[in-house]
């Protein structure tokens, strides 16, 4: 069975995900399907159409959230040792290109958010990254073309 690595906080907020499904929304979904019901004729009542299509929504999701949680890695990055970039860690980099800095938390896939600056370890700038050192100069190919990094910090957060 594939792992699923994920980082302590990706997990958690996986948990309370699938926690909120199980015990606010499909309660609440099951409550607007029997009311649903109770208007009469179900071939054509909208509302009840509509519960049972958010139902199975909602079914399919605490389903996938069980599955990535019953194969999940969770790794510690304040437990990792080193001075090249792993999973889970934190690092800056200056684009030579556009001559800025910018800063990436290497997550798991679910995880991913790159307005917060979390990458997912299977993005391209991710893959680029890992096993490199500080001071390293790599050349990335990104799906809007190929970029200059320069490691300047790598941090166990």
């Amino acid at each position: 069975m594939q792992k699923y690595p994920m980082t302590p906080e990706g997990f958690n907020a996986m948990r309370y995900e699938l926690n909120n499904l199980k015990n606010v929304e499909r309660p609440s979904i099951i409550a607007a399907i029997q009311a649903a019901r109770e208007l009469g004729d179900l071939s054509e009542n909208a509302e009840y159409h509509s519960a049972k299509e958010k139902q199975s929504f909602i079914e399919g999701k605490i389903a996938d959230l069980e599955a990535k949680l019953s194969r999940a890695e969770v790794i510690d990055v304040k437990k990792l040792q080193g001075d090249d970039v792993k999973f889970g860690t934190t690092i800056t980099v200056d684009d030579l290109d556009d001559d800025i800095s910018i800063t990436y938390k290497i997550v798991g896939i679910d995880e991913s958010d790159i307005k917060r600056g979390y990458i997912s370890f299977t993005s391209p700038i991710a893959k680029g990254l890992i096993g490199k050192t500080k001071g390293d100069i790599i050349l990335i190919k990104t799906p809007g073309g190929e970029k200059n990094y320069e490691i300047t910090k790598i941090e166990y957060i």
